[in-house]
């Protein structure tokens, strides 16, 4: 896919630069070509002459190259490419691109280009969060750059959570995907999946069943239609896909910041399985067995997701899709549920112990929408996603 396919690949000054090697690597065994261009921070971490052995070309550096400026080489670069990476996307890079700042090479030819681009962010998790970085990023979503990542994990700062940039091959699916084409191809699609753990105390917590392999599966689908995915998922069973914005969150007050992290987005799949019902004052503490008999717990309303976003003002994906897992009256209960929330469709299943669907490998579903109720045959997980990542396509295209 990525044969004779010419990457410039910007390489921004932080410890995740040391990532770009293996990235060069890899986009060069699919036979692509890297142009690399690094900023003056990016040669703390990494040196131009490995990033130029790898490339296999001059790893670029000054905006004042007398030579290459002579012809206006910082156009012909920024201009020659059919993808424009930026791994490490540092927090000042990101900010230079939204406030459209260039007093660099790098930020230059971010400015003079009209090929597309895809960052792959990389920072400390306080930045990540930061007002101004989340405000950056939103200004760069709407203005057309496509992410991949970060990822949550360890930091080389020693503090975990959301900031770290993602591995080398995932990159590489997210450079795969924006350079594929498809119905989908600039199209911005957020994917909720797998179950919310609500906690009791630190040791207990209510949860589902849901394995998270359907929510998965259709993002998989929409990224191979050339969207770009932003992935949002609690404790699921099954692995996250290649090539995704990929936010792990945990209860579904989490999930819910995460999707307004996320907006603003052209549709909206929310596939996951969100508690409703969370403990209200959750003890900080393991509860005890006492002789007052079992403790008495009491329950609050969860964030309805769905809901909200169905009917929000200002910024409502054009297309939002709902599920309904029931056990008894699918298609009753689903046609309720879809008028309830507000919802564009509502993708309902039967999840009764005797279906073997919920945590199973395949599903039936009722497709419900303006036009009525669709029953689709019981098939594999992932023929469901494809077959509704092309309805998807279909109405956002169409």
């Amino acid at each position: 896919m990525l044969a004779s396919k010419r990457i410039l690949l910007i390489i921004g000054g932080g410890i995740a630069a040391y990532k770009s090697l293996d990235l060069i690597r890899r986009l060069r065994e699919r036979g692509a070509s890297v142009t690399p261009v690094l900023t003056r921070a990016a040669e703390e971490f990494v040196t131009p002459l490995s990033v130029s052995a790898l490339a296999g070309e001059k790893a670029y550096r000054d905006l004042f190259d007398l030579t290459d400026e002579a012809e206006m080489g910082h156009i012909q670069l920024s201009r020659s490419a059919d993808l424009i990476v930026v791994a490490p996307a540092t927090a000042d890079l990101m900010g230079k691109m939204a406030a459209g700042l260039a007093n660099d090479l790098a930020s230059t030819l971010l400015m003079a280009t009209d090929t597309p681009v895809l960052c792959a962010p990389a920072m400390n998790v306080r930045m990540w969060n930061h007002p101004a970085t989340r405000r950056n990023y939103r200004q760069l979503t709407e203005d057309g750059i496509r992410f991949a990542g970060p990822n949550e994990g360890d930091m080389a700062c020693g503090e975990y959570g959301p900031g770290r940039m993602s591995e080398p091959l995932e990159i590489v699916a997210a450079i795969e995907a924006a350079l594929a084409g498809g119905p989908l191809a600039g199209k911005r699609i957020l994917v909720t999946s797998g179950p919310t753990h609500e906690p009791i105390d630190p040791v207990r917590y209510i949860a589902n069943r849901s394995s998270g392999a359907q929510g998965t599966a259709i993002a998989r689908a929409l990224v191979s239609l050339g969207a770009e995915v932003v992935f949002v998922t609690g404790p699921a069973e099954v692995a996250p896909p290649e090539g995704v914005e990929l936010v792990h969150v945990r209860t579904a007050q989490q999930m819910s910041d995460a999707v307004d992290a996320a907006l603003p987005v052209d549709a909206g799949v929310f596939a996951a399985a969100v508690a409703d019902w969370r403990v209200d004052g959750a003890s900080d503490r393991k509860l005890k067995k006492s002789r007052d008999g079992m403790p008495v717990l009491q329950f609050a309303e969860n964030p309805d997701i769905l809901k909200r976003v169905s009917h929000m003002e200002k910024g409502r994906p054009a297309l939002v899709v709902g599920f309904a897992a029931e056990t008894d009256d699918v298609i009753a209960h689903a046609t309720v549920k879809r008028t309830r929330k507000g919802c564009d469709w509502i993708v309902a299943n039967d999840v009764s112990p005797g279906t073997g669907i919920m945590g199973g490998s395949e599903n039936a579903v009722v497709l419900i929408s303006d036009n009525g109720a669709e029953e689709w045959p019981r098939m594999g997980k992932d023929a469901v996603a494809r077959r509704l990542a092309e309805r998807i396509a279909a109405a956002l295209t169409g």
